[in-house]
């Protein structure tokens, strides 16, 4: 009965924040994908070079999103929240005026940095002013719109390029995130910070972005054969970050709840692991369908739009069924619908037609809004409430990793296939085989992700 109950007037005012940016930085991130051949070709990129304009965005947000999750339970979460709106217009212009490789991708990274901010308060605002009953569904609601903007992001930016440019793209989303600071500032009252403080852990910060960093120096070095040294040391430094954590007081993240709940554990790797399977999956098409295809920017958003449509208008269903069904179920079979439809996307060539793109697009989108949702609400509903913000830190942080690591398998596959070269059509035939093999790798991630999902166990107070 208390899921019936209207939403208070602060609530009406959080959701709405929240969807405003829930919409914004998607816009911001699937915009920028339909423009990289744009991008190439004004800025003389090499494929490498090109794979740094996502990575170096998802490179920022995963090294500073738990240190902004720590202090936003210390000192406020829409302080963090708000303050990470103000970052993302501020790196937003900059990318909008960048006249070389270099200073675009330096850009990328702040636009990441600000966007950390608010994936590592966007879930615990809502959790701290939601109750258990509605989370699955206010979740839903906010994954939904996530994937709205995922869905016109391709579009809108497509259109600018063909009309504009691709420097349009970077101000897309600027007033929608304006209008996030007026809500936040003048209609958002109260602040939420974690019931005990404690301190800040600056060296599990240091040894956690070290890591996150020394990993994309190695792949940014391939296939050069010190970068695997490189590489190694990096996810070695993962190894002692999350040892060290489990000593302390108060880390940056409460890692802990990695070793003592299963469900909670299995959830945030199966959510990891689909992530790298299905991130890079939007770059990948873009180049297809622009390259391979020879589609203008704007027809190529939108056939790429079809996905995070999909997932859109289920994703509000997926989450409410998850309030009164076992997650684990609807994510697993999500997980199985993902990898069909990353095998349906690896037979792609050429010649495919585009019943065939459309259709493995459905199929990937159905599958992820089965998962997504109600995986992000067996994470939440694992825990106890005063573990809600490390359980909203562990949402935001495996997903970020996920799709970083997925745009590493991506630099990884580049790198060894194309090389430095640039994108030409001479080379067309082996970017046509890198596709195919890059989605083929990314069915095969998807396998122990469905193991995981599968064994993980029954959420607390599911039959």
């Amino acid at each position: 009965m208390s899921e019936t109950k209207p939403y208070t007037v602060l609530q009406r005012y959080v959701l709405f924040m929240v969807l405003l940016n829930a919409i914004s930085v998607p816009i911001m991130l699937s915009s920028v994908n339909v423009a990289l051949p744009a991008i190439a070709e004004d800025l003389s990129l090499s494929a490498r070079s090109l794979s740094w304009i996502p990575t170096a965005f998802l490179m920022a947000s995963a090294m500073f999103v738990l240190i902004f999750g720590r202090l936003a339970d210390m000192y406020g979460r829409k302080k963090i929240f708000l303050t990470g709106a103000v970052a993302v217009i501020l790196a937003s212009l900059l990318a909008a005026l960048a006249n070389s490789a270099a200073l675009l991708i330096t850009a990328r990274f702040l636009q990441g940095f600000g966007a950390a901010m608010l994936y590592a308060t966007q879930m615990a605002i809502v959790s701290s002013v939601f109750p258990a009953a509605s989370r699955g569904r206010v979740i839903g609601l906010v994954v939904s719109v996530i994937y709205f903007g995922l869905a016109g992001g391709p579009l809108l930016g497509g259109l600018l390029v063909d009309q504009l440019g691709w420097r349009a793209n970077f101000l897309l989303q600027i007033p929608i995130a304006v209008l996030v600071l007026f809500v936040g500032v003048y209609k958002v009252k109260g602040e939420w910070v974690a019931e005990e403080k404690g301190t800040f852990d600056f060296s599990g910060a240091l040894n956690y972005c070290l890591a996150i960093f020394v990993i994309c120096l190695g792949v940014s070095l391939l296939p050069r054969q010190y970068s695997y040294l490189i590489i190694a040391a990096g996810l070695f430094g993962f190894v002692v970050f999350f040892q060290q954590a489990k000593s302390k007081q108060y880390p940056i993240w409460d890692v802990m709840l990695f070793f003592t709940n299963r469900v909670f554990t299995f959830s945030c790797l199966a959510s990891f692991i689909i992530y790298s399977a299905t991130f890079m999956n939007v770059v990948l098409l873009s180049l297809y369908l622009q390259y391979l295809k020879g589609l203008t920017a704007t027809n190529a958003g939108m056939i790429m739009m079809i996905q995070p449509l999909t997932m859109a208008l289920f994703s509000p269903l997926m989450g409410k069924m998850s309030d009164h069904m076992e997650p684990r179920i609807l994510a697993s079979a999500g997980m199985a619908i993902t990898a069909i439809g990353l095998v349906l996307f690896a037979s792609l060539d050429s010649n495919s037609g585009t019943a065939t793109i459309v259709t493995a697009l459905i199929v990937t989108g159905l599958g992820f809004s089965l998962f997504s949702s109600p995986n992000v609400n067996a994470i939440m509903g694992s825990v106890e409430k005063k573990h809600l913000g490390a359980a909203a830190a562990a949402v935001s942080t495996t997903r970020i990793l996920g799709q970083l690591m997925s745009m590493v398998l991506f630099t990884l596959v580049m790198a060894l296939s194309l090389g430095t070269a640039q994108i030409e059509p001479s080379s067309y035939p082996a970017l046509e085989r890198t596709i195919s093999f890059s989605f083929y790798l990314a069915a095969a991630v998807c396998l122990p992700g469905l193991y995981l999902s599968v064994i993980r166990g029954r959420v607390h107070g599911y039959g």
